[in-house]
């Protein structure tokens, strides 16, 4: 089941400053419409779509004028095909034409985040992989893009640098060695998820005799990470998760899930977004 879990808080900040940016000190066009106005209006899906950011959506007319009443036709994580109408509008018309571009920036990145998702969820359907996110997000939409993701169907990675440790070429170049940086890393913090990221099989095997949580394999190519899924499977430790990242594309990743992991991270499903075109229409 999606998690539709939301911070409101998280959303009422990233429209808030979102709106700082467009409005500024006043809407200079929006003013030559009387402020007594009202207007009803449309948003139309101009192409299929996953859909996601009706909170965030919503949220720009509701700080813009309370008056605003936003009616929605489908929900988040609901597959929407060209020409649905997904919402219509009713308000002032001075709040409807100050929001719109906002509102819709909003939908149609979300909206996109949530359709790549689910366009490699269902790539890997009835394999074992599962599809991660990354931290490759949009500065200031972090909470809204994990969120979209969840809405396409897929996983969250850790969500930041904090609630989960990711030990890297460097972090082990600057504390001497792999077995140095994981030791310090259990004593620091013990009980969150601790991954190692390797970049050879060599680096795999000792990563395996530190008895991590989780193993990211770098850019492996699918017969090296036949062979890492052999090597962890053959090692008498605990069973290591291990996890492809790197040069996954859509057309590759049935591929890299049939070749045994258990999680696949995209980097593209936040970071190559395409916007979704939608568009709002006074009626």
């Amino acid at each position: 089941m999606m998690d539709t879990l939301i911070s409101a808080d998280a959303v009422s900040k990233a429209v808030a400053q979102a709106l700082r940016e467009d409005v500024g000190a006043g809407d200079l066009t929006a003013e030559l419409i009387p402020a007594d106005d009202t207007a009803n209006a449309r948003v139309i899906a101009r192409e299929g779509c996953t859909l996601c950011g009706t909170a965030w959506f919503a949220e720009v007319f509701h700080q813009l004028d309370t008056d605003v009443t936003v009616h929605w036709h489908c929900t988040d994580g609901e597959a929407v095909t060209t020409g649905t109408d997904v919402c219509h509008l009713r308000g002032p018309a001075r709040a409807l034409l100050t929001g719109e571009r906002t509102a819709l920036n909003f939908l149609q990145t979300l909206s996109a985040t949530a359709t790549a998702a689910r366009s490699y969820t269902d790539a890997v359907a009835r394999t074992k992989a599962t599809i991660l996110d990354t931290r490759k997000t949009i500065p200031g939409l972090r909470d809204a893009q994990k969120y979209a993701v969840r809405c396409g169907g897929a996983q969250n990675h850790r969500h930041g640098l904090y609630d989960a440790i990711l030990i890297k070429e460097n972090h082990i170049a600057a504390a001497g060695g792999l077995r140095r940086a994981v030791d310090a890393s259990r004593q620091r913090a013990p009980s969150v998820m601790l991954e190692v990221e390797v970049e050879s099989l060599s680096e795999l095997r000792e990563a395996l005799a530190c008895e991590v949580d989780r193993i990211l394999l770098d850019n492996f190519s699918l017969e090296e990470i036949r062979q890492a899924v052999k090597t962890r499977d053959a090692s008498d430790g605990p069973r290591v998760a291990l996890e492809a990242s790197g040069s996954v594309d859509l057309e590759g990743v049935r591929e890299t899930a049939l070749a045994g992991v258990d999680y696949i991270s995209i980097g593209a499903l936040t970071k190559h977004v395409h916007a979704v075109d939608f568009s709002m229409r006074f009626v």
